[in-house]
């Protein structure tokens, strides 16, 4: 038989526990967050609805509200476009999202610019990240080629499809680690 919900008081409740909080971001050893040497002007988002933009996901203080996320428009895809202020080496990536909506394949450029929804496909991706739902839930950054992240003055993420195969991605949040 299994065990009834209780309360601290001892008595019976229907209302199921609540989720517990998520467990803080496990930064690799040596590498800081990047968030401040992104260059904000020139970060740009394709696809992205206007109402659940790009800073949503990837400023530092409104990633972490879970209420805020990105979200793309027309369709499950994205392409993300982000400037640094100097040059910078990746080594992790994190991306966080609900299980059916969140991010599922995700192709990361290094110093490709003005890439479109009709050219992403002409490039080979520096890395492709295949993300699980467990993964976007983790708080856990993905670990990426770092050879080919050595010299980088911008990043372009595209965000191929996501869980489910539904119209729309959401990401509540997109950190970078690694070192200047």
């Amino acid at each position: 038989m299994a065990a009834a919900n209780t309360t601290a008081a001892g008595t019976a409740t229907a209302a199921p526990a609540p989720a517990a909080p998520a467990a803080p971001v496990q930064v690799p050893r040596g590498q800081v967050d990047l968030v401040d040497f992104i260059d904000w002007t020139g970060v740009e988002c394709l696809n992205q609805d206007p109402s659940h933009s790009i800073v949503n996901a990837l400023k530092q203080t409104l990633r972490d509200d879970e209420g805020l996320h990105l979200a793309s428009d027309s369709d499950e895809q994205l392409l993300i476009y982000i400037p640094f202020m100097q040059v910078v080496k990746l080594h992790s990536a994190l991306f966080k999202g609900p299980e059916e909506e969140g991010p599922k394949t995700v192709k990361l450029f290094s110093n490709k610019e003005h890439m479109g929804f009709s050219n992403v496909n002409d490039y080979p991706p520096s890395d492709t990240l295949d993300l699980s739902a467990d993964h976007l839930v983790e708080n856990k950054p993905a670990t990426l080629k770092y050879v080919k992240f050595q010299n980088v003055r911008s990043l372009t993420i595209f965000i191929e499809d996501n869980q489910s195969g539904s119209d729309v991605t959401k990401i509540h949040k997109i950190a970078l680690y690694g070192t200047t």
